[in-house]
């Protein structure tokens, strides 16, 4: 799958994310010189974890016929020691439902395991970039 990313020049750093048949308006926040037309690269990055935490949970739930009504990730950025090669985002999993504490257990332990979770925590991840 390949990932375009094309500048819309009617702002100073606006940027068009085409995923398949999806567009994505990334830009920078004001203070960096965008126009915080929509969310910014670690934003996006952020929001990955949290999306797949919530569709992992919601999928598992469904095959397990475990009755989730309502799946919620909330996620906390701490980047302050980011230039030292700590990136930190906690995640809180909210869940309602007919749950008892071990149907809730697990899926907190599956929320842990969802592959973005797996991608960002026990992979190396090798980037190349080229001129084209």
């Amino acid at each position: 799958m390949t990932i375009k990313v094309i500048r819309d020049q009617s702002l100073p750093m606006r940027h068009i994310a085409h995923v398949r048949n999806h567009l994505i308006s990334v830009d920078g926040t004001a203070a960096e010189g965008g126009n915080d037309a929509g969310p910014a690269p670690h934003d996006l990055y952020d929001a990955a974890i949290s999306a797949c935490k919530a569709l992992t949970v919601v999928w598992y739930a469904n095959r397990k016929g475990i009755p989730v009504e309502d799946v919620q990730v909330s996620t906390e950025r701490d980047d302050s020691e980011e230039r030292k090669g700590v990136y930190r985002l906690a995640t809180t999993l909210h869940l309602t439902g007919d749950l008892t504490d071990a149907q809730r257990e697990e899926l907190l332990s599956v929320a842990q395991k969802c592959p973005v979770h797996k991608l960002m925590t026990s992979v190396t991840t090798e980037v190349s970039t080229v001129l084209g």
